[in-house]
């Protein structure tokens, strides 16, 4: 075996090891933990990444960061619940949109605010989603109160 071989067999293994940890840790896994109720591909209970679709619902109390790991073409619906300030959700943005692609962004009149997020189609890497809001009434920029920490993670492929 080439030498190379062996460090890309063991860099493999510590990227999923790290989705395997977040999902212990309560950051990733089931609706219960996370806010997150995957439909058409879960984690298990080996904590490997989400595929297919999920949804992240943001409630009033809920951690202000959190951290999700998905495979390659995963759509990810983002629901932010009205807040109980006086700030109305204003923009979601993505720090790396070839990673973690915003769209369909919405607020319902009654102050829901709603976007979808695409991740990147075949390659690994990560991006911040994040949701800021602000006071109506208020003049100035609004400020990031919600932060999603987004792992894109290939498919191992055996050869």
């Amino acid at each position: 075996m080439r030498w190379w071989t062996g460090v890309g067999t063991v860099a493999v293994a510590v990227v999923l090891a790290g989705c395997h940890a977040s999902a212990g840790s309560g950051q990733v896994g089931g609706a219960s933990e996370s806010g997150a109720s995957p439909s058409g591909g879960s984690p298990s209970a080996s904590g490997s990444c989400v595929a297919g679709h999920t949804e992240i619902t943001v409630s009033p109390g809920d951690a202000v960061v959190r951290r999700l790991c998905v495979r390659p073409g995963t759509v990810v619906s983002l629901v932010l619940k009205p807040r109980v300030d006086d700030k109305r959700w204003t923009a979601v943005g993505s720090s790396a949109p070839v990673f973690a692609l915003v769209s369909g962004w919405r607020v319902d009149p009654d102050g829901t605010a709603r976007a979808s997020l695409r991740c990147a189609g075949t390659r690994a890497g990560a991006a911040e989603v994040t949701a800021s809001a602000k006071a109506p009434d208020v003049a100035g920029a609004a400020r990031t109160v919600f932060t999603l920490h987004v792992s894109v993670v290939p498919y191992t492929t055996q050869g």
